[in-house]
This record gives structure tokens, C-alpha cells and sequence, in this order.
């Protein structure tokens, strides 16, 4: 599970950057907290962060589950798809939200193949 294990943290501590930018964006474009509204970048970048968490909390425990039924290894790299596909909805979403399709994509495809498997090897054991 080692694998496993490596993509979860790296998709933990994407989250936490995330965050980070967003600070960084509080302070850059005036918006202070607990203000969730204000400058138009910031609030890219604060969706940004919460788009994360939305699919990071199922992302995490469908790896785990999947790598009981199926090779870790390829569940890490399902995972790693998200990783990448987050910080293309990053760049893409800041820049221009309507261009954040294939980051979206990338990120909430895995995140459902990885429920589909752990379904299957459900059925599968049984």
C-alpha cells in the first residue's frame, strides 16, 4: 500500500497548498476573513479550494476500499489522475472558469471509476 499511501498524502497536502493560495489571495486582492466574497480572483481560488474538498472526501476512502479488491498500485494511479487533474481545474479555473472542464473531468472520473470498482469487487467477493 505504499503506493497508496504516497498518493493520498500528496493529494492531502495539495489540498493544504490550495489553502494557502487562498491566503495568499485574502491578502492580495483586500478580502479578509471570514469574508468568502470580494474580489472576483479571489473567489476563484477560494471555489478552487472548496471544489477540492468536495471530491477529496470521497476520493480518499474509495482508494482504500478499491485497493481492497483491486491492485494498489493501480488505485495510486487512479489517484495520481486526480492529483494532476485538480491542478489543471486549478489553473484553469483561475484563469477562466469556463475553461475547467478537463480538469474537472480528470479529477471527478477517477474518483467515480473508483467507486464503480469498489462496487464490482463487492459483488465479486461475494
Amino acid at each position: 500500500m505504499n503506493w497508496l499511501d504516497l498518493v493520498t498524502a500528496v493529494a492531502i497536502a495539495q489540498y493544504i497548498w490550495f489553502g494557502v493560495l487562498v491566503g495568499q489571495a485574502r491578502g492580495r486582492y483586500g478580502v479578509h476573513a471570514p469574508a468568502v466574497t470580494g474580489h472576483e480572483t479571489f473567489e476563484r481560488y477560494y471555489r478552487v479550494q472548496m471544489n477540492t474538498l468536495e471530491l477529496l472526501v470521497p476520493l480518499v476512502p474509495a482508494m482504500y476500499l478499491a485497493a481492497r479488491y483491486w491492485s494498489p498500485v493501480w488505485v495510486a494511479a487512479a489517484g495520481a489522475v486526480y492529483v494532476v487533474g485538480r491542478f489543471i481545474y486549478l489553473r484553469a479555473y483561475v484563469a477562466d472558469p469556463k475553461t475547467r472542464a478537463l480538469g474537472y473531468s480528470l479529477s471527478a472520473l477517477p474518483v467515480l471509476g473508483l467507486l464503480v470498482a469498489v462496487v464490482a469487487g463487492v459483488f465479486m467477493a461475494a
